[in-house]
């Protein structure tokens, strides 16, 4: 994927945009909507690609800290 690509993933149950190479241009959401919304503004914003991956949903967020 090249720099720039926008990537909405499902890490844990949260949402998270990635754009690649541009990590602080990333942020994470509470659902697949909005995330899928936000990314595609995003990208057409960059002028570039945007891809969601697909994940089943599981209706929670987990914290791997726990």
């Amino acid at each position: 994927m090249p720099d720039g690509d926008v990537e909405t993933i499902d890490k844990g149950g949260q949402w998270v945009n990635r754009v690649i190479g541009e990590p602080e241009l990333s942020e994470s959401f509470s659902s697949r909507e909005e995330a899928v919304e936000a990314g595609r503004s995003l990208a057409r914003q960059l002028g570039t690609a945007h891809i969601v991956v697909p994940s089943e949903p599981t209706g929670v967020i987990t914290d791997p800290a726990e």
